[in-house]
């Protein structure tokens, strides 16, 4: 017997030793491997947290005026501009141990592998918030081990490199609460028009609801069930001592206000205008395609909301609906370049190529205003004369080139350059372009920032070279700020969706015009408002004079296909242009008009309730009066005078000796004899 029971001992003393030494081998081989996933997890980094995110595109207000998502809402906003109830729901109906476990809660893991076993079936999840979240971010739905090694290994990598408060803002940014809406941010939106900081304990149970079946727990689809799973929600806030019992009935019971999505119906404002925007992301900030349109990006552009409305609706009230013609509007901010209205078309969804960034069309005598900056740097004042009659230029090889006046009316007579820019007189332009040399125009031209290619011939002077709208709006607005080089401005700043500045715009101060001479080509371009310069022609601002509140510098501009407008004030430039895509010629009368009253219509409403700025002289400059036919300063006896600008030291000095006056006394005595002596004299 006693045999047998050291038999016994020691057999028994084998398996122990044996199983010592398996516990041993485990427990090495466990440490082991726990070891190597931590350093797996460590060599291999942080993973990217970030997902696809709406793009979101702001006004200079605030106003959100667009969005990228295709075919999901996703926003990204920090943990703490959530509602803490909305955080406390998620983690007590998804995850309560979420913060003790370390990714993995194998208690909950073995509680759901006895459920699936009882009712052979899957019964009962196990995923911590974790592995929900490596599930979003990295991997597809499919149902393969291998799939489930993965989810593991991102599970592991999350939470050694992350914080339990980074990895849980991830998740309640990804996950997804039906309809195509993805984070709590967009949800809050969504279903209850208001911000994720906003949400009630009802309404923040309701949407922790949601991700365990989104098609099938939304309110919008099945109300009450939907409220079943939120009572869910609540019992489970209750038992993590989130809320108390009370607390969690009065939840219940509280009436909930769906918007049905309208929230995030965001009307499209000012298509053309957005895709400039999206095109300066890539060009100027060098984004792809893929991080402009999903990548969460936040662009807070120059957009003017009230103005762009002003730019379309007094489109839409100028040309008739029956016109096929085109238009394309830009307005800047001279001393910034800032571009707050854009209109590229009469229609984005029938023709989203915006001409006011892409299309190039002639500009007529718009471009005048470069020619005679460049004629005010070779020796030309406003005072000038030159004759404007019918010329033949023969050039220097052998050609000739014969320019007419608009209806072919001639002064001819000798005119001054501001009468010459006010009645658009193009044997004046020629003359001045071909006695500076051709590529004096050219070279104005690129130095404004004219980026087209410039043909360096005669009719240059006339505009014959196609140009962009956006373009000569920055030329213009060069010259309204007193020669300060500008650039199109529309993205103010660019943040990524955790609010990093990814861009911010600044200002430059580089001076390119003489500011004297600047000025002075800024007054001459008031003289097509102006009727004391009226001589063989009206003025070509007339039509228009009468509806203007405030100073304005401009010029026009009409070719047989285009009809420009191009004018402004300290504080803002406004070029328009009018005509067909494809080069047919604008015969209608009222389409001739279109420009100029497009033009001044958004210029007075725009402007309306601001300071009127006048336009100031800088240091060098001198106003004169003067006779406006002669140039020469003006006396009592001139019938007409006006306030001209010169750069000190080129203002007339003769007086003007084309009104005696004994002519005047004799023109008074004629105008008070009666009118049957007049006719009496005539005879």
């Amino acid at each position: 017997m006693e045999t047998i029971a050291i038999e016994r001992w020691k057999r028994t003393f084998k398996y122990m030793r044996l199983f010592l030494w398996f516990a041993l081998v485990s427990s090495l081989l466990g440490t082991i491997t726990i070891a190597g996933l931590i350093i797996f997890a460590k060599w291999k980094g942080p993973p990217p947290l970030a997902v696809p995110q709406s793009t979101i595109f702001y006004a200079e207000d605030g106003t959100k005026i667009g969005e990228n998502h295709y075919g999901g809402k996703r926003y990204w906003v920090k943990l703490s501009d959530m509602s803490e109830h909305a955080i406390h729901a998620t983690i007590a109906v998804e995850d309560r141990k979420f913060f003790d476990h370390y990714g993995f809660d194998l208690k909950r893991i073995a509680g759901a592998i006895v459920a699936d076993i009882k009712a052979m079936k899957k019964v009962q999840g196990a995923s911590t918030i974790t592995q929900q979240y490596a599930r979003n971010l990295f991997l597809s739905y499919e149902k393969t081990w291998w799939r489930k090694i993965q989810e593991a290994l991102y599970t592991i990598r999350l939470e050694a490199n992350y914080d339990k408060h980074d990895i849980l803002e991830g998740y309640l940014n990804t996950i997804y609460y039906g309809h195509g809406v993805y984070g709590i941010e967009a949800a809050a939106n969504f279903y209850f028009g208001k911000s994720a900081r906003e949400l009630t304990v009802a309404e923040a149970a309701m949407l922790a609801g949601i991700p365990k079946g989104p098609s099938y727990y939304s309110p919008l689809v099945d109300l009450e069930r939907a409220k079943k799973r939120q009572r869910i929600v609540l019992h489970s806030m209750v038992e993590a001592k989130f809320l108390s019992k009370e607390e969690a009935k009065q939840a219940a019971n509280e009436p909930l206000y769906f918007s049905n999505g309208q929230q995030m119906k965001t009307k499209t404002i000012a298509p053309y205008f957005q895709d400039a925007v999206k095109h300066m992301l890539k060009t100027v900030l060098g984004l792809d395609e893929e991080t402009i349109e999903m990548g969460g990006l936040r662009v807070y552009t120059t957009l003017d909301v009230n103005m762009q409305a002003i730019a379309e609706e007094k489109i839409k009230e100028t040309i008739h609906s029956q016109s096929n013609i085109q238009v394309a509007l830009v307005a800047m901010e001279p001393k910034t370049g800032e571009v707050k209205a854009l209109v590229g078309g009469r229609d984005y969804e029938k023709s989203p190529f915006n001409r006011a960034i892409q299309a190039e069309r002639q500009p007529g005598s718009t471009f005048k205003p470069f020619l005679y900056y460049g004629g005010l740097q070779h020796g030309f004042t406003p005072s000038t004369q030159l004759r404007s009659e019918p010329t033949t230029f023969t050039l220097e090889d052998g050609s000739t080139y014969t320019p007419r006046n608009f209806n072919n009316y001639y002064a001819n007579d000798t005119i001054t350059l501001a009468q010459a820019i006010a009645l658009s007189d193009n044997v004046y332009a020629v003359k001045t372009h071909l006695l500076l040399g051709q590529d004096k125009l050219v070279a104005i031209a690129k130095q404004l920032g004219i980026t087209s290619k410039l043909k360096q011939v005669p009719s240059l002077a006339l505009g014959t070279s196609p140009v962009k709208v956006i373009d000569m709006a920055r030329a213009y607005s060069i010259i309204a700020n007193g020669g300060k080089k500008v650039e199109p401005v529309f993205i103010k700043k660019v943040t990524n969706y955790e609010g990093k500045v990814l861009y911010e715009q600044r200002s430059s101060d580089e001076q390119i015009l003489d500011p004297a001479l600047a000025f002075v080509t800024t007054h001459l371009m008031t003289g097509m408002f102006d009727p004391t310069l009226n001589d063989y022609a009206s003025v070509t601002g007339q039509s228009i004079t009468s509806r203007m509140t405030r100073p304005y510098a401009g010029k026009s501009g009409t070719t047989k296909t285009d009809s420009w407008m191009i004018g402004f004030t300290p504080q803002l430039v406004t070029a328009v242009w009018t005509g067909y895509d494809r080069d047919e010629t604008i015969d209608r009368t009222d389409e001739k008009q279109y420009a100029k009253h497009i033009w001044v219509s958004f210029m007075e409403d725009s402007l309306r309730g601001r300071k009127v700025a006048t336009f100031e002289p800088p240091e060098g400059v001198i106003g004169v009066y003067v006779d406006p036919h002669s140039g020469k300063l003006a006396t009592a006896a001139c019938p007409t005078t006006r306030l001209t600008y010169y750069v000190v030291g080129t203002e007339p000095t003769d007086y003007c000796k084309d009104h005696p006056a004994e002519k005047k006394k004799n023109k008074k005595k004629k105008e008070k004899d009666s009118w049957f002596k007049r006719l009496f004299d005539w005879f």
